[in-house]
């Protein structure tokens, strides 16, 4: 039987995040139903809000970071029992498409339906309600409700000592910034590299590259207390501004520069890829994780530099992570005490402050919010 459930959603974009009363339908084959226990405030869910990232459907239930447990199990559906502690991965994989079988879970055929809101396999069928009327799923999962139901395609199980309000960054931002450094940067032992915009993303990024052995890490925000989080978590140097940072690089580099940027803002635009550009040495690396108007095509490039300088430019959607494998190896750095979950989490919300939030996210007062469920 279908249960109530009370989630944040977004009537229209423009808009507001706005908590109200749902109705969950059970989970059917290769899904399960979760009770949340947290969610994190990505600056996604508020891409849909402005507009700048559109949904194929309102209202649209956010929510693309969390964690919580199993209360119920679809007919047919093994690996799966009420109980279990759950991550979810934003992004799906299948595991047999042809983007999988290559190793890029990330880029699973699957992806392509995660702002429609409906099912993946049926574009028509919804799994929240609102007064009789459909309402779409983020990323097919929505986390800003207290209770949802995914496929298991988009699930990770857990040990349960793992908090829950910790598991829930291992969803997106954790992932994403991590994997921009390790995987897609590249980042060796000796390198030296720029992590624009310490958000979510960014101080992970910064985690990333400490961790992968880069000698200078160059963290820079405008927002003086981001900036010391950055040390904390592994930056041997912060700025307020990507100049300073350039000629820091630089100066450690024989005139260079940085072997790899990082882009993480939080609105990016052409003139963040531009400036990353010029801050790079020879054969250097700019990597974008960070999202910007979907009608942004203007990029103020030197194009020589790509070729005269053999710069690239690479986008890295989820860190190119393999959610099933690498969400519990990062659980096992986390038990190691090399990566730092903890120190992440700058304030945790009740459901009904999630507009709140993202106000406070936007005057630069977190690292990562995180909604916390009763």
């Amino acid at each position: 039987m279908p249960i109530s459930t009370r989630g944040a959603v977004l009537r229209e974009s423009p808009g507001r995040y706005e908590v109200v009363d749902l109705e969950l339908d059970d989970p059917r084959q290769g899904e399960v139903t979760v009770r949340l226990a947290a969610s994190g405030l990505c600056h996604s869910d508020d891409h849909a809000a402005t507009g700048d990232l559109p949904v194929g459907i309102h209202p649209f239930c956010g929510g693309h970071e969390g964690a919580g447990v199993v209360t119920a199990v679809g007919p047919h559906t093994p690996g799966f029992a009420p109980g279990d502690h759950v991550v979810f991965s934003f992004l799906p994989a299948c595991g047999t498409c042809e983007f999988c079988a290559r190793g890029l879970q990330n880029l699973c055929h699957l992806g392509a339906t995660l702002l429609t809101g409906a099912r993946a396999d049926d574009p028509t069928s919804y799994r929240l309600s609102l007064d009789g009327r459909p309402v779409g799923q983020q990323c097919g999962i929505s986390t800003f409700a207290e209770y949802t139901t995914a496929s298991v395609d988009s699930l990770v199980r857990i040990d349960e000592d793992v908090p829950l309000e910790l598991a829930c960054l291992l969803s997106c931002g954790v992932p994403t910034g991590w994997g921009a450094a390790v995987n897609t940067a590249g980042v060796r032992p000796g390198d030296t590299v720029i992590v624009l915009g310490i958000g979510g993303i960014g101080a992970n990024a910064v985690q990333g590259a400490a961790h992968a052995g880069a000698s200078t890490v160059l963290a820079v925000d405008p927002v003086e207390f981001k900036r010391n989080k950055a040390h904390e978590l592994g930056a041997t140097h912060a700025y307020a501004d990507l100049r300073e940072a350039a000629e820091h690089a630089r100066s450690v580099t024989n005139g260079q520069g940085a072997d790899a940027v990082i882009v993480a803002v939080g609105v990016t635009g052409g003139e963040h890829l531009a400036r990353a550009l010029g801050a790079i040495r020879k054969a250097g690396t700019v990597v974008l994780t960070g999202l910007g108007s979907h009608r942004a095509t203007d990029v103020p490039l030197r194009l020589n530099d790509l070729v005269l300088m053999q710069k690239s430019v690479k986008g890295s959607l989820f860190g190119e992570a393999a959610p099933g494998c690498d969400i519990p190896a990062l659980v096992r750095l986390w038990r190691r005490g090399v990566l730092n979950l903890d120190d992440l989490v700058t304030t945790r919300y009740p459901l009904d402050d999630v507009a709140k939030a993202y106000d406070d996210m936007h005057a630069g007062r977190n690292i990562r919010g995180v909604l916390v469920f009763d």
